[in-house]
């Protein structure tokens, strides 16, 4: 009986209140209209992206299957798009590259960027948000007006601006788009959202046991932000994919084969013109569908949680 009662190791009772956590905001995950169909799309393009190596293994020929350079010659007679066979299901472009694999080529990309650059912008925003909101005064009013200056500017237009200075690669791009999360409008508004952690009573008792400022903001502000963090990369995860789009049509980055090329490839050969727009489908209605439902997904998955940390929509 008494072994009954005896009190169990903290690292369990943690476990078990992360777990039944984890269950309860699973569960109103689910029961979201739109959280499920995110997560499916988001799923289904991992999948799609990662078995690229897999589709040229398959195919047998690098170099007839290569995103970039695989030309397959002996299905353009007459130097025009093939529309798709067996060989190629979806067809190839002008240069008789097989259109599936630069999709999946492509898509891995750019899911690839825009994890790396809203899991970075996020991470930067939170601990920028975090320390704006407990030390407050000098500190608090420095990172609010560079907030405000890196909102002032629209992103394309900057970004475009930017590439006539340097060279824009695709991890380069990471790396601007996530300072540019980590500073700008994201930042505003989880330093909000700790701004109402910090006047919590177990703020001040851990003060008054002698927590340290940055042991304070690490195990108990940043913790209890986390979430409307995760909520807030899901919308920038969209952001980043969508620039890419954007920048790689317009020729402003410095990447070999993206969904935005193969869209720009469609249109400098003269494809999304009249009649023509219809018979070659396959050259840009698949790259534009991928970047929309991509987008979509992550868009999807972000109103989702925002039933699991909006306590409004999760009293709805």
């Amino acid at each position: 009986m008494a072994q009954e009662f005896k009190a169990q190791p903290m690292w369990k009772v943690r476990v078990k209140l992360t777990a039944k956590s984890l269950r309860a905001n699973w569960g109103m995950f689910a029961h979201s209209k739109l959280g499920p169909i995110g997560l499916f799309l988001i799923v289904f393009f991992l999948l799609f992206g990662l078995v690229h190596p897999l589709y040229l293994v398959y195919r047998g020929s690098d170099k007839i299957y290569d995103p970039v350079v695989g030309f397959a010659y002996d299905l353009l007679p007459e130097g025009n798009p093939h529309s798709p066979t067996l060989s190629h299901p979806l067809g190839t472009d002008i240069l008789g590259r097989d259109i599936l694999g630069q999709l999946m080529h492509s898509t891995a990309k750019a899911f690839m960027l825009g994890l790396i650059a809203a899991g970075f912008g996020v991470l930067i925003s939170t601990l920028v948000g975090s320390i704006a909101a407990y030390f407050g005064g000098f500190i608090d009013s420095v990172f609010m007006r560079l907030a405000d200056v890196v909102m002032l500017f629209p992103l394309i237009a900057f970004l475009v601006a930017l590439s006539a200075a340097i060279e824009i690669t695709l991890f380069k791009l990471a790396i601007i788009l996530a300072i540019l999360m980590g500073f700008g409008g994201t930042t505003i508004i989880l330093k909000s959202q700790a701004l109402t952690v910090k006047v919590k009573p177990f703020i001040e008792a851990a003060r008054v046991s002698g927590g340290g400022h940055f042991r304070i903001i690490l195990s108990h502000i940043i913790p209890n932000v986390l979430p409307l963090s995760f909520l807030y990369m899901m919308f920038g995860v969209t952001t980043a994919i969508f620039s890419e789009a954007i920048l790689s049509y317009l020729g402003f980055l410095n990447v070999r084969m993206s969904l935005g090329i193969m869209i720009y490839t469609a249109n400098d050969s003269g494809y999304l013109i009249g009649s023509r727009l219809g018979t070659y489908w396959y050259l840009w209605l698949p790259p534009g569908l991928i970047i929309s439902l991509l987008c979509a997904g992550f868009y999807f998955i972000g109103r989702g949680l925002d039933e699991v940390v909006n306590p409004r929509l999760r009293e709805r």
